[in-house]
């Protein structure tokens, strides 16, 4: 008997629901495996790290769970590249204070790899089996959280800006 139309649509959205299942589950997999390893690649507490969600306000203290991640916030599992923000949390050696800042990291199942995007940066691919193969995403992790504070410092310092107050003159 010959498949009709319909018959093919439902094959081809059963096709697709375990994709994006699989992508789901091997992202969210290696997004906990990131979080729970960058610790030891900063020679930090794991205390420093956590998982938070990529958009909006956040509580670096707070365990977020699933909740850190893209898809929790779908009313739909969709074939789509999973994001999460990590925070990292530094103590002030000033004072009793502390500052945390988060990067956002999109993963996504390509073939036989991952695409790993930190932030901006280009695409990193990580194989499906990453054990002990992810130091070039912690490189870029660690490389966003330093160019932060560095290229702050740059345009403080700036002397440029010393006497003008934003204002350029026109000639």
């Amino acid at each position: 008997m010959t498949e009709t139309r319909f018959q093919k649509l439902q094959g081809a959205i059963k096709t697709y629901g375990a994709a994006a299942f699989e992508n789901l589950l091997r992202c969210k997999g290696l997004g906990e495996t990131i979080v729970k390893e960058f610790p030891a690649f900063l020679d930090c507490s794991t205390d420093c790290v956590g998982a938070v969600p990529a958009e909006g306000a956040f509580d670096p203290r707070k365990d977020y769970g699933e909740e850190a991640f893209s898809y929790t916030h779908r009313d739909v599992i969709v074939l789509e590249p999973i994001h999460f923000g990590l925070s990292l949390t530094v103590k002030n050696f000033e004072d009793s204070g502390s500052l945390w800042l988060r990067t956002v990291i999109a993963v996504e199942v390509t073939g036989d790899s991952f695409d790993v995007f930190v932030a901006q940066q280009p695409v990193i691919r990580i194989p499906l089996a990453y054990d002990g193969k992810l130091e070039p995403v912690y490189e870029a992790i660690y490389r966003e959280f330093l160019n932060t504070f560095q290229l702050e410092v740059l345009e403080f310092n700036d002397k440029r800006f010393a006497t003008r107050i934003g204002f350029v003159p026109e000639s």
